[in-house]
């Protein structure tokens, strides 16, 4: 082991910010984290030890513990329970002889769920060793199981079980007219950057991730600083080492659009940053990919190489004395790493713990240095615009929202897959577009976002009216709402970094709270206890994860508060937990069972 380890730590030129980079290597090759390696990696990289663990037990791609040479994980998305996943994973467990959660006694093989892996459009699906699996069925969970009984390397598995499809049914002003090669670079060099800048500010261009702040000033506040207010000139001297991020880490349920974007217009977002790069004055770029994406690592590698030989990437870009170049990334199963500053922490090396702010990634981001943090397609529409200009994109959508929005659709429709719409466009014309009819209602937005009826789908897609990141998640009448919710909000329980009290604790009394009333124990006050934890919890959280982590609750007790109602039974009282079942230890260890050593709980009914 110890050679490895020192090879491991010298590509990587002994940086502790590649950590995750080099955990996920020791990961790969021991299908766990061994102490020993802990050990050799903290004084290679002069770091604790227990930094390294902290890392390690962060990221929930990372085990302390041995795992099975084959690590298969099934998402546990919601999409993926609408077509049948429970059934399936129940069925995978008995073929594989491997209780959920746990490793066969062989060591072959293990078996867990694992959040949202971004393919809700080719669902059930899952990851083997890192790689996706899609379309899930029993025809091929047999054939899975018997290629692992025949210990089957990856590289010998058909090429159908790792298919991933595009689904783009409807391009709009981005996705049908891709940029050409290098186009976006030459136009910026032939304006000039201050004026490019000026272009990409006139278009009315706001981030893509959700947040929705003006891409054209943020980039300018990365270069100047906040406390200018007249643009500087951007052709002078350099200032400072500045970094371009492009957050691929998109792990909201139910949406995949950047998994799309970077296996079909890769050179364009590499283009949007190298565009942003010239503007701000960087030398640096990152892709950060989420971990779940892994399938895409080595094209992607492939054409930033290109780039690199078109003179496109690297030293002296097209011979115009600035140098610029992209690293790529992986993140390693952490919802909390799209929050731009929890991504930040991450590709230093660290857990994924959302800052404080202000300071603002612009002019304190990675490592200390201004930095640009947007998503894929926000760099993707940057690109065109830098071509195009800024009247070309801002002569599409509303007032406020400029420009089209590309979704991730998914769920109750015929036609799941990903559609670029003009900001503005109803939910209804949205709906007809994918095929979807008999509507229950639409999470617009992911599990953060708002949860629509289907007597609003006249309101439009804009950040004035319903604004979202891209996922579009479509629940037909054979739905049940309340199952929903608890999905989103297990989901939110679960991706906690536990960095703050309100969040840590809040979003696991929310999910208890919220099993107890759909499972029919809750009485007349839980729902009122329910909403002032989603209150506490919104309003007290760190970051955005715990501040929007009630919003399935809050969004559906606002449309449907009968549902919650019909769950309660008519008592005055019915406790949280049984309090007998939990003296069972005790009883067993004071060899009991008499009536004496057990406790009654007996709600008293009004009916």
């Amino acid at each position: 082991m110890k050679p490895f380890i020192q090879d491991l730590a010298a590509q990587h030129g002994h940086q502790a910010t590649h950590l995750l980079a080099m955990l996920r290597a020791v990961q790969a090759r021991f299908h766990y984290i061994p102490e020993q390696a802990i050990g050799q990696l903290a004084g290679l990289l002069s770091i604790p030890r227990t930094q390294i663990i902290g890392v390690a037990e962060f990221y929930s791609f990372f085990h302390l513990q041995p795992r099975g040479q084959y690590e298969l994980l099934v998402s546990d998305s919601v999409t993926d329970h609408m077509l049948g996943k429970h059934q399936l994973m129940g069925y995978l467990a008995e073929k594989l002889k491997v209780t959920v959660g746990g490793v066969r006694g062989d060591g072959m093989v293990s078996l867990d769920n694992t959040s949202c892996t971004g393919l809700c459009d080719q669902g059930p699906a899952g990851l083997v060793n890192g790689r996706a699996l899609t379309r899930l069925d029993v025809t091929k969970i047999d054939l899975i199981a018997g290629l692992i009984d025949q210990q089957k390397p990856l590289e010998q598995w058909p090429a159908e079980l790792f298919q991933v499809a595009d689904n783009i049914y409807q391009p709009g002003l981005l996705l049908g007219q891709p940029i050409a090669y290098g186009s976006a670079l030459e136009a910026t060099f032939k304006r000039g950057l201050q004026e490019t800048l000026a272009e990409i500010t006139q278009s009315g261009l706001r981030g893509r991730g959700g947040a929705g702040y003006t891409t054209g000033w943020k980039w300018h506040l990365c270069y100047e600083g906040p406390e200018e207010d007249a643009f500087c000139d951007i052709d002078a001297q350099k200032k400072p080492q500045r970094y371009v991020i492009c957050n691929a880490d998109e792990g909201e349920p139910g949406t995949f659009k950047d998994r799309v974007l970077l296996n079909r217009y890769a050179d364009q977002v590499f283009e949007g940053m190298t565009v942003c790069a010239s503007i701000i004055g960087a030398e640096q770029g990152f892709l950060y990919l989420r971990g779940e994406y892994l399938f895409l690592y080595d094209k992607l590698q492939t054409v930033l190489q290109q780039r690199r030989d078109a003179g496109l990437l690297g030293t002296n870009i097209l011979g115009q004395g600035f140098d610029f170049d992209i690293e790529i990334c992986l993140g390693a199963g952490a919802y909390i790493c799209g929050e731009e500053s929890a991504l930040i922490e991450s590709l230093e090396g660290k857990m994924g713990i959302p800052r404080n702010r202000p300071p603002y990634p612009v002019t304190q981001g990675y490592l200390g240095k201004p930095t640009v943090v947007n998503n894929v397609e926000t760099f993707l529409a940057a690109a065109a615009i830098a071509v195009h200009g800024g009247g070309w994109f801002s002569g599409i959508g509303t007032e406020k929202s400029k420009g089209t929005k590309i979704l991730s659709i998914s769920g109750d429709c015929a036609r799941p897959g990903i559609y670029e719409y003009p900001f503005g466009t109803t939910i209804q014309t949205i709906l007809d577009g994918c095929g979807a009819d008999d509507v229950l209602g639409v999470q617009i937005g992911g599990p953060s976002g708002t949860f629509i009826s289907n007597q609003e789908f006249h309101r439009k897609l804009a950040f004035e009216d319903l604004a979202t990141g891209g996922s579009f998640i479509i629940f037909n009448n054979s739905r049940n709402i309340l199952d929903i919710v608890n999905n989103f909000t297990h989901f939110f329980a679960h991706e906690s970094c536990g960095f703050c009290t309100p969040c840590r604790v809040g979003t696991s009394l929310l999910k208890k709270q919220l099993d107890k009333i759909v499972e029919g124990h809750g009485s007349a006050g839980d729902v009122v206890a329910l909403e002032e934890l989603c209150r506490l919890v919104k309003n007290h959280s760190h970051c955005g994860l715990g501040q929007t982590a009630a919003n399935p609750i809050i969004t559906t007790l606002e449309r449907y508060p009968e549902l919650y109602q019909a769950q309660l039974k008519k008592i005055s009282y019915e406790p949280g937990f049984d309090l007998d079942a939990a003296l069972e230890t005790a009883r067993r260890m004071a060899n009991r069972n008499d009536a004496a050593a057990h406790l009654a709980q007996v709600g008293e009914d009004h009916e």
